[in-house]
């Protein structure tokens, strides 16, 4: 290349040095286009030497060479028409985020490994050495597609970028790698609440193919599913996971492979002791005081039996909020409705036994013809003023005591006047004499 630019340069200034051969015109015309192609030259060598000393366009043109992206159409699964890909399966959880039950779901964060063979990506190497790519060459070749069956919400993780890893090895085998966060439907029993131990489970199924083009597996058994020892919960205790798979079909499209990853939860019980049995056992205990509040003290007895109705209320109220609205059942529901009974006998019990008291006194008048000393006009008049009870005994000695006291005070107080008055009258008749 530099010694055809020498050509052009030598041959211009030749074409300048005759100018009885050419007229002026051309070889101005002649010199301009010298000009352009030497310049041309120029900018095609530069350009060459910026492409050798950029070593990330090198290795651009390195990778997508080895892996021959533009010789193959990747939309088709691998050994498409044969035998179906086995995809193999490998999970490891890094945390299991929230369980609600009301809206019957979970949330998990793991990564989700897929491994299968595609020849079309492979590629020599003397070091047998795999290449790492990230997700911008996810778009350009074939990929499992994965989904996750009963899910309400899933995510890849993007932050700094795309939580994706691709790593292909030269006899063609390829690691895919994501980080993923799912919420899925978790189908629960309540009829134990709050003694229930919950079996949920994420499954994980091929989209678009059936078992006759893609098999999935867990690619190490039972160990493909690995955890974190330091996964806890608020509520529940994780008591083991294990991984298992199956079949689902579908009418309009066949059989697919479906593998599960299975968790047992256990509620801890000790939270709903202090908010809710705990309570419910001290309001009824507090119900029965009133057994020992004499029954003629009405207002003491009905505040303290409604006090503890509407308590109990409040109870199943705030408990009923926190649960979904089954139609069947639950143990707290027994437990707390059972507590509720016991209060609501306690108030009926006094109104119950009023009632028969006053019975019996209206008997007992219609057969003496005046109401029994236990009861007089006198000690209901004070229960009423003051809501306490006032003996029947008590109150007639004192009314008898005050009477007779206040009976002599009179008779003293009339004879001090009538002395008084008949000694005032003697002296006036003595003075009269004087």
């Amino acid at each position: 290349m530099i010694l055809a630019s020498q050509l052009v340069f030598l041959t211009c200034i030749w074409i300048t040095l005759t100018p009885d051969v050419f007229a002026a015109s051309e070889i101005k015309k002649s010199y301009q286009r010298c000009s352009a192609s030497v310049k041309r030259a120029r900018e095609s060598k530069q350009e060459t030497r910026m492409r050798n000393n950029d070593s990330t366009k090198a290795w651009l043109l390195k990778y997508k060479q080895l892996l021959h992206i533009e010789d193959h159409d990747f939309a088709m699964r691998p050994g498409f028409g044969g035998s179906p890909v086995p995809v193999g399966i490998d999970v490891q959880i890094e945390s299991l985020d929230s369980i609600s039950e009301v809206n019957m779901d979970f949330t998990m964060t793991f990564y989700l490994r897929h491994y299968w063979k595609d020849e079309r990506l492979s590629f020599p190497s003397t070091t047998n050495k795999s290449m790492t790519f990230d997700h911008r060459l996810i778009e350009k070749i074939w990929v499992p597609d994965i989904f996750f069956v009963h899910s309400k919400r899933s995510f890849i993780h993007d932050t700094t970028v795309e939580n994706i890893m691709l790593r292909v090895y030269p006899d063609g085998n390829v690691l895919f790698s994501l980080r993923i966060t799912v919420s899925a439907m978790c189908f629960m029993d309540f009829s134990r609440f709050p003694l229930d131990t919950q079996n949920c489970s994420l499954e994980l199924e091929s989209y678009a193919y059936t078992e006759e083009d893609l098999m999935l597996y867990w690619k190490h058994g039972n160990k493909s599913l690995n955890t974190d020892e330091h996964i806890s919960l608020s509520q529940f205790f994780v008591e083991e996971f294990s991984a298992s798979s199956g079949f689902a079909f579908y009418s309009s499209t066949g059989w697919y492979n479906r593998l599960f990853i299975n968790f047992v939860l256990r509620r801890h019980i000790f939270f709903f002791v202090l908010q809710t049995y705990f309570p419910a056992m001290l309001m009824v205990m507090l119900s029965w005081v009133s057994f020992w509040i004499d029954r003629r003290a009405v207002p003491a007895r009905v505040s303290l039996g409604i006090t503890t109705v509407l308590t109990m209320s409040t109870i199943i109220s705030g408990m009923s909020a926190s649960m979904p609205q089954v139609s069947y059942i639950k143990a707290v529901d027994v437990y707390l409705w059972v507590s509720s009974l016991f209060v609501f006998l306690s108030v009926i019990e006094y109104a119950a036994v009023n009632y028969l008291t006053t019975v019996e006194e209206w008997k007992q008048f219609k057969k003496t013809g005046k109401i029994s000393g236990m009861y007089n006009i006198d000690t209901f008049q004070a229960m009423a003023f003051d809501g306490c009870y006032h003996d029947s005994k008590t109150e007639m000695e004192q009314t008898s005591f005050s009477l007779h006291s206040e009976e002599d005070a009179m008779r003293g107080r009339s004879t001090a006047i009538v002395t008084k008055n008949f000694q005032g009258k003697r002296d006036g008749t003595k003075t009269q004499h004087l």
